[in-house]
């Protein structure tokens, strides 16, 4: 039988508050992949922090709002038994952005692989390094993600792409055949080894030959083969998963005036 405490321990437990154990995300809450243009998706930038605001609910909904069609096949756990810091950063998504894309419901069913996840999207999407831009990323990402047969990516990273490229109508034209697309010399050079990375095809030095003849080096080679590669799972995630696009993405970016509110 346990000795029963004495009156000085008993106390002492009883004024100190219990640790709170809050599994931080890395990168400072992966607060760094958020955007301070109002962008749906990662993006470059910072967020910065803000109080805490109250939602319109205490649960993410598994459905579309203005549709009863589920957004994929595991269901959204509820607020209040996700970890702490994977909420926060839903809400400051949601906050700054006006709505949550889809992808941070499907993974919050698995909150150390939601952290993964985003961590290495981060590192490879919002480098400052190299001689890709946000736009050259984007239409890997459109490029590879239709060979992959994957709405979802197609649909939201063709509206990053419409955005950062101010172009409306040239990931449509990837998406339907790159090859004819209105791509530059440079472009086409890009998407031929993205597409060579993505079908796993035999990677040879004519491929980085290529690349150099258009002004890449090997260190970006290695840039939009990860892209291209870290993609390729995110399109097979989203495939078995059935993730399906938000509404608010189909129409982003398609005129000016929609592309400088989607930038404000």
């Amino acid at each position: 039988m346990q000795a029963p405490a004495s009156p000085a321990a008993a106390a002492e437990k009883q004024s100190s508050p219990a640790p709170r154990v809050i599994n931080i995300l890395p990168y400072n809450r992966l607060s760094s992949l958020l955007s301070q243009k109002h962008l749906p998706l990662l993006a470059a930038g910072g967020l910065r922090r803000k109080p805490r605001v109250a939602t319109r609910c205490h649960a993410y909904s598994t459905t579309e709002d203005s549709s009863s069609r589920p957004i994929g096949r595991y269901p959204v756990p509820n607020k209040k038994d996700m970890p702490y810091d994977i909420v926060e950063l839903m809400e400051e998504v949601e906050v700054k952005t006006g709505f949550l894309p889809n992808v941070f419901k499907a993974m919050s069913h698995r909150p150390a692989e939601f952290r993964a996840f985003f961590a290495y999207y981060n590192v490879i999407m919002n480098k400052e390094t190299g001689r890709l831009s946000k736009a050259d990323k984007e239409l890997i990402i459109v490029a590879t993600s239709a060979v992959n047969r994957c709405p979802y990516c197609v649909v939201a990273h063709g509206a990053l792409h419409r955005i950062y490229s101010k172009q409306p109508t040239l990931a449509d034209q990837v998406v339907v055949n790159w090859k004819l697309a209105d791509l530059s010399g440079r472009d086409l050079a890009m998407l031929e080894f993205a597409l060579a990375v993505c079908r796993a095809d035999n990677i040879t030095e004519e491929h980085f030959q290529k690349l150099e003849a258009h002004g890449f080096d090997r260190e970006d080679a290695w840039d939009i083969a990860m892209i291209s590669a870290f993609f390729a799972m995110s399109n097979r995630i989203a495939h078995f998963v059935d993730l399906r696009p938000n509404n608010e993405f189909y129409n982003m970016g398609r005129t000016p005036h929609e592309a400088r509110r989607d930038r404000t």
